[in-house]
């Protein structure tokens, strides 16, 4: 299934699992209750779609979010996997990498291994391996005006004292793959854009957020975060991923780290 030569195509699938504040980056207050509530609606839809279609995902949460949800957390962490996307989304300080990591393990009692940083921040790798984190997923080695110009970065996973998981972006001009580009990019395009990663290279990382798949009308956000949204948005997300399916394998990122050490 979705393979060459015995190499498997490895789908990695994750969403930050954070406070819906991208309001508050506009000018919008929203409360910290409707910060936890629009996220976590979004986070039911999507575990009823991926629990139909047997697919394990990573999901990068903040300790704010799980210590909020802690029944949800435990449940999710016995079929997916919890990462750490710091302590809160919109504050960091340096002891928040290693903290977020004591409060997951404890809330679900295993491993936290993973790490991507809020907004995708660059953060000192000393203070990762410090915490005990194996891998982390912080890179999109693309340009996003106004966030970062990560061009001249390694496309595919790396390791330096970590093992390195950049979020995918297309061969030649490196356009990202990520949660903005689903929802601007013609739909055909961005799905043949998938799969030719997938056959080329045997490797898509992909990365979303639950509140994207909620009515996000009446916030205070630019259009192309905004729209699609909802059910429009989670019917397209689940043709997407009946047709990578079809071409690869759905890995957890930890257990891509297990095969990438491997073959090392």
């Amino acid at each position: 299934m979705g393979s060459e030569g015995g190499t498997m195509n490895n789908i990695l699938l994750s969403f930050d699992l954070e406070e819906f504040d991208i309001p508050e980056e506009y000018g919008q207050r929203v409360s910290a209750a409707d910060q936890l509530a629009r996220s976590r609606e979004g986070l039911l839809l999507l575990l009823v779609l991926l629990k139909r279609m047997h697919i394990r995902a990573t999901f990068y949460t903040t300790a704010v979010f799980a210590g909020a949800h802690k029944e949800l957390i435990r449940e999710m962490a016995r079929t997916h996997e919890i990462a750490s996307h710091s302590y809160a989304h919109s504050s960091f300080r340096d002891e928040d990498i290693a903290l977020s990591k004591n409060v997951l393990e404890e809330i679900t009692g295993k491993p936290v291994t993973g790490y991507r940083s809020p907004r995708l921040a660059p953060v000192a790798e000393k203070l990762l391996t410090d915490a005990g984190y194996r891998y982390q997923s912080s890179l999109n080695p693309a340009w996003v005006p106004g966030r970062y110009n990560n061009r001249d970065k390694p496309r595919l996973p790396f390791r330096t004292s970590l093992i390195n998981l950049p979020s995918s972006v297309t061969r030649l001009l490196r356009l990202p793959l990520f949660w903005i580009s689903f929802k601007v990019f013609p739909y055909g395009f961005y799905k043949r854009s998938c799969i030719q990663l997938l056959r080329k290279e045997h490797f898509l990382h992909l990365y979303f957020h639950p509140w994207e798949f909620t009515d996000l009308n009446g916030f205070k956000m630019p259009w192309y975060t905004r729209k699609p949204d909802g059910a429009v948005l989670l019917k397209r997300f689940e043709h997407l991923l009946q047709s990578l399916g079809k071409e690869g394998e759905f890995i957890l990122s930890s257990d891509y780290c297990d095969q990438f050490e491997k073959g090392e």
